[in-house]
């Protein structure tokens, strides 16, 4: 464990996403209690996108963007919000020079799959068809999110292209959650690591997939053809029991004929980059963003 992170596992508080609830306080709490980001050189507007039913969104504008994102937080499908990811989206959205568009996609268990799914397509939708006003072009959107909700991005991806529908510049997968089976090494292996471990995995994927199927929309990792997706920025942490799939898909996209930029960071766990005075977390948050700010800006 990176010895700047490993400091502060005995204050970070035990995920349990075998109570929605009560997660959602938890993350509610630490959340508040990281240092509020600095939002002055963005414009921030919230507002509701037309869906089945209304998506809340929550739009930060730098004052000399290029380019947008559709970005999705994390949180195993069961929680997040605007108010959570706001942290983060401000960051981002600054360091990028991007338009970002923050969903307040419906969340598990009572919305089960495909309901996020349906939210953060209609707001792609939305994002292509009012470039302009977003200051950009429907040929530079892209599409990003953390854990379940990099995983919802790659099945956006996915469906945007059998669907033929808006074009994406470029996904980020940052610790995507990809693959219900649960069969590889990492996700056999952690099953006491910080934030994220097997048990709370699988616990998403319950509440996420009720009584449906799994299918390549759920988990993207189990399509058959990964070809003809946008170019992919994908991370991975060492301590994660995501880990393993993540750079699997990243394998398999190359092999399709994406191209990928991948990063496994050594001696991280599933969300340490939340541990902003670490070094390794402030690589990781500038790496993203530069690649975010690369793809959009040529």
């Amino acid at each position: 464990m990176d010895p700047e992170l490993e400091a502060f596992i005995p204050f970070i508080p035990r995920a349990d996403l075998a109570d929605p609830a009560a997660e959602r306080r938890s993350l509610a709490q630490l959340v508040a209690s990281l240092p509020a980001p600095d939002t002055e050189s963005l414009q921030m507007e919230d507002l509701m996108v037309p869906g089945d039913p209304d998506v809340p969104v929550r739009i930060y504008r730098p004052k000399e963007a290029h380019g947008a994102v559709v970005w999705l937080h994390g949180g195993g499908f069961v929680t997040g919000d605007l108010d959570t990811e706001h942290p983060w989206a401000a960051r981002l959205a600054d360091a990028s020079g991007a338009v970002l568009i923050s969903v307040g996609y419906r969340l598990a268990p009572e919305h089960p799959f495909p309901a996020a799914l349906n939210d953060a397509y209609a707001v792609l939708t939305w994002a292509a068809e009012h470039a302009a006003e977003l200051g950009t072009e429907p040929a530079r959107i892209a599409v990003g999110g953390t854990s379940a909700g990099a995983g919802i991005v790659a099945a956006v991806s996915l469906r945007a292209r059998d669907e033929q529908g808006p074009a994406i510049r470029y996904q980020v997968l940052n610790q995507p959650v990809l693959d219900d089976r649960l069969e590889t090494v990492s996700a056999r292996l952690f099953t006491d690591t910080p934030r994220m471990d097997r048990r709370n995995v699988a616990a998403g994927w319950r509440h996420y997939l009720g009584s449906a199927p799994a299918s390549p929309y759920a988990a993207p990792a189990r399509s058959d053809d990964l070809s003809d997706l946008p170019p992919a920025y994908i991370a991975t942490a060492e301590f994660d029991p995501l880990r393993d799939e993540g750079i699997a898909y990243a394998l398999r996209l190359l092999e399709a004929g994406v191209p990928v930029e991948l990063h496994q960071w050594p001696g991280t766990f599933h969300g340490s980059q939340a541990i902003l005075s670490a070094e390794v977390s402030q690589r990781q948050f500038a790496e993203l963003a530069t690649a975010l700010r690369r793809a959009l800006s040529f």
